[in-house]
């Protein structure tokens, strides 16, 4: 147990150190901006990585999960004037409470039901906040969100927020790999493979499925809550199905059988559209032949190809793990 923390603790390290050092040459305000909200996506897939690849469940909520997080501390901290040192844990809690709500009945049934259930909740959500207009400003939205603050330090740039949000991004993948390496993990990857065998060996599937479901809301909800204090302005249109859907893309992308393959499809789908900017109007239809190409060439996912022998330096044996 000592070698999965100490190995889960540097391979965490080494992602938070990456993504500075790629902050300090990327250095454009915009860009960085990017780079917190690809941070913010992989908080929810590394949740939804567990949840699918590992569990075997699918999710089209995210998105709803993500927006209740962000709208309650929004409301808790702007029209209740409570500190955001309170809205933080109030926005997860409640998250949570209505995941464990949507959960109970919906895990203990075989099949898709739960991506079923999750869609319905993202709509209801969504209406929720469209039509619950003194709370969430309707379409229009509301503003005024306030920064956080830590140790007297206000998050009031990109790069200070960037180092904040990937630093947490450090944590979350820390406590995932702990997770798929404990017992827990084994037994969400035998509820994956055969549920039916591993309820018969003893696992409590409806538990275990339900905890990581809790999990993953939770992990979306914190997204939510770093998003609401980063662009201190929310509206409904940015928790859409339509982004439920592109986060479960994002995992498929990358490869659902390895959290590693969470980081990589959430970076390639977070920042394709960026790069292909350049294309003007044909941007959507290169974006849409590179999903295809992607998923047909490689259903699996990206995690995991090989490299060609001839670009890779030459190691002694042991030195691949």
């Amino acid at each position: 147990m000592k070698k999965y923390l100490t190995t889960s603790f540097s391979k965490s390290a080494y992602v938070f150190t990456g993504a500075v050092i790629l902050m300090a040459i990327v250095r454009n305000p915009y860009h960085v901006g990017i780079l917190v909200f690809l941070g913010m996506n992989i908080i929810i897939t590394i949740g939804l990585s567990l949840l699918m690849g590992y569990a075997g469940q699918i999710s089209l909520g995210q998105a709803a999960f993500f927006g209740i997080g962000a709208y309650t501390t929004g409301i808790l901290t702007t029209k209740l004037g409570l500190p955001v040192a309170v809205s933080f844990p109030l926005s997860i809690l409640l998250t949570i409470s209505v995941a464990f709500v949507i959960g109970i009945p919906t895990l203990r049934l075989r099949g898709h039901y739960l991506a079923m259930a999750t869609l319905g909740l993202g709509e209801i959500v969504h209406i929720v906040f469209n039509e619950l207009i003194p709370l969430t400003g309707g379409p229009s939205g509301f503003g005024n969100i306030p920064l956080i603050r830590i140790f007297g330090i206000e998050l009031d740039n990109d790069y200070k927020y960037f180092i904040f949000v990937w630093a947490i991004v450090a944590i979350v993948l820390f406590l995932s790999l702990n997770i798929i390496n404990s017992r827990v993990g084994r037994a969400l990857k035998a509820i994956h493979k055969e549920e039916q065998t591993a309820s018969t060996l003893g696992v409590n599937t409806s538990r275990l499925k339900l905890s990581v479901f809790v999990l993953s809301s939770g992990f979306a909800a914190l997204a939510g809550f770093l998003y609401a204090h980063y662009v201190t302005f929310l509206s409904p249109g940015t928790f859409s199905l339509g982004f439920s859907i592109l986060l479960v893309t994002m995992v498929a992308v990358g490869g659902m059988e390895n959290i590693w393959g969470a980081l990589i499809g959430t970076t390639v789908l977070t920042l394709l559209p960026e790069y292909l900017r350049f294309f003007k109007d044909f941007d959507i239809l290169i974006y849409g032949i590179i999903l295809i190409s992607i998923m047909i060439l490689r259903p699996e996912g990206l995690y995991g190809i090989k490299i060609p022998g001839f670009l890779l330096p030459r190691s002694k044996k042991g030195d691949n793990e």
